[in-house]
C-alpha cells in the first residue's frame, strides 16, 4: 500500500520540479527506452508565435484563461449530452492533457480521468498559465517521434516556431487530437476547412487568452 501512495506522489513531486525545468514525457521515454528517436526542441513561451499559443487554445481549449486547470462547466455538458454508451467526446483542458501527457500511460478513459482531474487541478494550482502552456506546446505529439510546437514547425513548414503564420498556427493545432493520422504539412480538405475556423476564432478570442500574452 506504501509502494502505491508513494508511486502516486510521484507526478505531484515532479510537477513542482517542472515548474522550472523542461520536462521529459512519458512517451518520450517510452521511445527513448525502445531506442526510437525523439524530435523534441524546448522553446520559451515567449518565442512561440502569438498566433500558435491563440489557436492552439482556441482549438483545444477556448476557457484555459478563465478555469482551474478543469473545465466543469464543459465536463457537465459532455455528460449531459453523453448517450447509453457513455460520453461521445471528451472536455479536456491544457491542464488536463498536460498532465495525461507528462505522466499516465494508455488506459481506459474513466480511469484515466481519475488521475488526471486531481494531477490537472495540481498544475493548476503550482504552475502559473503560462507555464502550463509553455510545456504543454513543447510535450505535445505532432506525429510520430515528433514532440512540441518547435520540431512540428520545423518539420512541416522548415520554420521556427516564433515565425508561423495563421494558416500554420491553426493547422498545427487542429493536427492535435490526432497528429499521427492529421498531417499538417499535407492537410486534407476536412483538415483545411477545421484550420480555416480556428484562424477565425483565434482572431476573435484573443481577448480570452490574455493570461499568456
Amino acid at each position: 500500500m506504501l509502494g502505491i501512495l508513494l508511486l502516486c506522489a510521484i507526478p505531484f513531486a515532479l510537477t513542482l520540479v517542472y515548474a522550472v525545468v523542461p520536462p521529459v514525457s512519458v512517451p518520450m521515454l517510452e521511445r527513448y527506452a525502445a531506442g526510437q528517436p525523439v524530435d523534441r526542441r524546448w522553446t520559451a513561451l515567449q518565442d512561440i508565435a502569438p498566433v500558435a499559443r491563440f489557436s492552439v487554445m482556441a482549438s483545444e481549449d477556448g476557457r484555459f484563461c478563465r478555469h482551474w486547470g478543469v473545465d466543469i462547466d464543459a465536463i457537465s455538458l459532455v455528460l449531459e449530452q453523453s448517450g447509453d454508451e457513455g460520453p461521445s467526446r471528451g472536455a479536456s483542458t491544457i491542464a488536463m492533457q498536460t498532465a495525461k501527457n507528462l505522466y499516465l500511460w494508455p488506459l481506459p478513459t474513466l480511469v484515466r480521468k481519475v488521475f488526471e482531474i486531481p494531477l490537472a487541478l495540481w498544475i493548476n494550482l503550482v504552475w502559473q498559465k503560462r507555464r502550463t502552456l509553455e510545456v504543454y506546446l513543447n510535450i505535445a505529439e505532432w506525429g510520430d517521434g515528433l514532440y512540441g510546437i518547435e520540431a512540428a514547425s520545423q518539420h512541416y513548414f522548415r520554420k521556427p516556431a516564433s515565425r508561423l503564420n495563421p494558416r500554420e498556427a491553426a493547422l498545427l493545432a487542429v493536427a492535435l487530437p490526432n497528429p499521427i493520422r492529421r498531417d499538417a504539412g499535407s492537410p486534407s480538405r476536412r483538415l483545411r476547412n477545421l484550420a480555416a475556423l480556428i484562424v477565425h476564432r483565434a482572431r476573435n478570442s484573443a481577448g480570452y487568452f490574455d493570461c499568456v500574452k
